[in-house]
């Protein structure tokens, strides 16, 4: 166990956008969402996988929607602590941890907002290794935790509980709730003992996060080459250096879906290049070639500085990098990609390992 300050959440915020491939919501409102609750309410206690006891009862928290629209309206992370409650009173005993659902900018920062508040410890793990656009899309469900109970909230007061057949359901009727709710709010879901976060969810990611943004910044401080830095230690490899040319993106159905063009910079001259995305980048090709796709983490970071580029943030003349990295070993097998390859999105290219 080790105590987090506020002092902390800028490299994690970091770290944590370039492990959410594109998603998981803008790491500066995330930052300063945990930063003003550690701030007011003093540190988080970060707790490993095994000291946490079998019994325990941990909720995830995050919060669900298209990351375009939490430019606009920005969470208060009050809605946080009201879904939270909401499904302990739903669950009848008190929580005892909280823990990350997924890497992201927001939703990797979420936790660690209900954490200050509540005075609970966080869990130094995720859900995925990475962000998923869909809630179904967890290592948990593989293991046949069920999504629901679950609550969400909104900033209107709103509170909202479901109970569904499946995970499948979750998703869809909760996506629905959100779309009311202007297309964000906060969920709280997952409810696990202490022995299913050990056995299904991924470990050390809040420490990998801090990791890979002090890297970047070190890198950045350093003139050493930052993209180099960040790839190195997500032991995957840059595919390709240049300059957007196009992005077309839109917000529906409680994602934002679209694509964006790159014309080839440095040794990548004369190429081209395509990743499409939801909410997080689903596939990347090179002149027509798929180098990656999910469920293998695929991440867009500024050429000059390392820094992350969220696909809300993606822009006409913006220099970045591709590095594309191996997921969890557990979304690789048949049920991984059954419910998070690349047929999953629509796409009819067989799933072929970064």
């Amino acid at each position: 166990m080790r105590e987090i300050t506020a002092d902390h959440m800028k490299d994690m915020a970091r770290g944590a956008a370039v492990l959410g491939t594109g998603g998981g919501g803008d790491p500066y409102i995330g930052r300063l969402l945990a930063q003003q609750a550690l701030e007011r309410n003093g540190p988080v206690s970060l707790v490993d996988v095994d000291e946490v006891p079998d019994d325990a009862l941990v909720v995830p928290t995050a919060f669900m929607g298209a990351p375009t629209v939490m430019v606009e309206k920005l969470p208060s992370g009050e809605e946080t602590i009201r879904a939270l409650r909401a499904l302990e009173e739903l669950l009848g005993r008190p929580v005892t941890h909280t823990v990350s659902i997924e890497a992201g900018g927001v939703n990797s920062m979420i936790p660690f907002v209900a954490a200050a508040e509540l005075g609970l410890p966080l869990i130094d793990a995720d859900g995925m290794g990475r962000a998923f656009p869909e809630l179904q899309m967890l290592l948990p469900t593989l293991g046949g935790i069920r999504a629901t109970p679950m609550a969400l909230a909104d900033e209107r007061g709103n509170d909202l509980t479901l109970r569904t057949v499946d995970n499948a359901w979750a998703e869809r009727l909760a996506r629905s709730a959100t779309v009311e709710m202007g297309c964000s709010a906060a969920v709280s879901l997952y409810a696990l003992t202490g022995a299913q976060v050990k056995e299904h969810m991924v470990r050390g990611t809040m420490t990998l996060c801090e990791r890979l943004g002090t890297t970047i910044r070190e890198a950045a401080r350093s003139h050493a080459d930052p993209v180099q830095a960040a790839t190195d230690v997500l032991g995957g490899r840059r595919v390709f250096t240049g300059k957007i040319v196009d992005v077309r993106r839109g917000t529906a159905a409680g994602f934002v879906r679209g694509d964006a063009v790159l014309d080839g910079l440095d040794e990548d001259t004369g190429h081209s290049l395509e990743f499409a995305f939801q909410n997080e980048n689903l596939v990347v090709r090179r002149d027509g070639e798929i180098l990656a796709s999910v469920p293998d983490l695929i991440c867009v970071l500024d050429t000059d500085t390392g820094e992350p580029v969220t696909t809300e943030f993606l822009r006409y003349g913006l220099r970045v990098s591709v590095v594309v990295a191996p997921c969890d070993p557990r979304w690789r097998t048949p049920e991984g990609l059954a419910l998070a390859g690349p047929g999953v999105f629509g796409y009819d290219h067989p799933y072929v390992p970064v």
